[in-house]
């Protein structure tokens, strides 16, 4: 089963550039500024979930 990973706002400061943009290895996490939270493109994101394990905003609900 795909793992479905969101992003929690409440965890993410949304004042600089998301270092997990650079760690998603397909792609999937976009910023649109360095004061906004990171958003997940769930057409390209696989449920690998790297990104739940680098920054405590990634969460899995169905893990």
């Amino acid at each position: 089963m795909k793992k479905n990973i969101v992003v929690n706002e409440n965890f993410c400061p949304q004042n600089h550039p998301c270092p997990s943009t650079r760690i998603c290895p397909v792609g999937a996490i976009n910023q649109k500024s360095a004061y906004s939270a990171p958003e997940i493109d769930y057409n390209k994101c696989t449920g690998c979930g790297i990104c739940t394990r680098s920054c405590m905003a990634f969460q899995c609900t169905n893990c």
